[in-house]
């Protein structure tokens, strides 16, 4: 499936980001170390940059092509810096449904929000679901609609279900999207796995959510994903190990204070400057730690130190 990543710090060079590391996001697109298919599908970013004309609002930046053979990608981004960023590399199936155009690729940017969003998953037959789904969808969003995918028309519901901008707010949206589409799939009779592991970005702020529904729809799916993992890749146990297994969060000071790794000094969580939370780790180590199957995570500047809180998702099982 696709690949996110967020950054959450001080100004740092787009490329220490997006090029330099081993496994960089661009590099991902091509050798994804943690799934077993490339990314072709499109690419992008979006950023806030102090230095950008318009700092208040994100710099998007959307391509329908592999990042690896995007030839802006080495004339850009080593003209960037950044304080918040969000990117992403498309993986689709290979067949005459999916569409590569700029409206299919991530991050998906709507106005009157200060959300970016991006996502490693999936909603199976959401054209169908919306027949239960669009009466929670907002005008102002449904309008704003460009593409043909399952990210944005998540995006539309969720914002449409926000009541607010606060870490409560986000998490009870969150957690009333979940239940609407288990919902809506047991009404419907699709009930299917479904992945959410999701990015939303402002300015100055991360939130990740990694949840889901199992292969029927249920809002408790268990199981080893290691374990999971080992079966064939075209199996139901592969596919939910995907669901299962943990996205990634790196915390530290200077993320460029070694150019072979391109890893944070280490420091306890109190001093850290800077966060990296991403589909699977940039770099090598056991410092990377894990947003559990179930979880959400608030990454929010505070001065010039970096805040985590990780809750626990409160779905109402089906």
């Amino acid at each position: 499936m696709c690949r996110v990543l967020a950054y959450l710090g001080p100004e740092t060079p787009l490329e220490n980001l997006l090029l330099r590391p081993e496994n960089s996001l661009i590099n991902q697109a091509l050798d994804p170390e943690r799934h077993p298919e490339l990314q072709l599908a499109g690419w992008g970013f979006g950023i806030w940059s102090e230095h950008l004309l318009k700092p208040e609002e994100p710099f998007i930046y959307r391509r329908p092509m592999a990042a690896f053979y995007d030839d802006n990608a080495s004339r850009i981004i080593p003209s960037l810096q950044a304080s918040t960023m969000l990117a992403h590399v498309r993986a689709a199936a290979y067949d005459s449904k999916v569409v590569m155009v700029d409206e299919n690729c991530h991050p998906f940017s709507f106005e009157e929000t200060p959300w970016i969003v991006a996502q490693n998953g999936y909603l199976p037959n959401w054209q169908l679901l919306q027949r239960e789904l669009l009466q929670y969808c907002e005008d102002r969003y449904l309008k704003q609609l460009r593409g043909n995918t399952d990210t944005e028309f998540i995006y539309v519901l969720l914002l449409s279900l926000l009541e607010g901008d606060s870490n409560e707010d986000v998490q009870r949206a969150i957690e009333r999207l979940i239940e609407l589409i288990a919902q809506a799939m047991k009404a419907l009779d699709l009930g299917a796995l479904t992945k959410l592991k999701m990015a939303l970005v402002s300015d100055g702020r991360i939130i990740g959510v990694n949840v889901g529904l199992g292969h029927h729809g249920e809002t408790n799916p268990a199981g080893d994903w290691k374990e999971l993992r080992k079966s064939a890749p075209d199996s139901d146990d592969f596919a939910l190990s995907m669901l299962l297994e943990p996205m990634y969060l790196l915390m530290g000071r200077n993320f460029d204070h070694d150019a072979t790794t391109y890893d944070f000094e280490e420091c306890g969580e109190d001093d850290a400057t800077g966060v990296v939370f991403a589909s699977e780790p940039l770099t090598e180590g056991d410092d990377w730690s894990h947003l559990e199957f179930g979880e959400i995570v608030f990454l929010e500047k505070d001065g010039e130190r970096i805040t985590r809180t990780v809750n626990t998702l409160k779905v109402s099982a089906r």
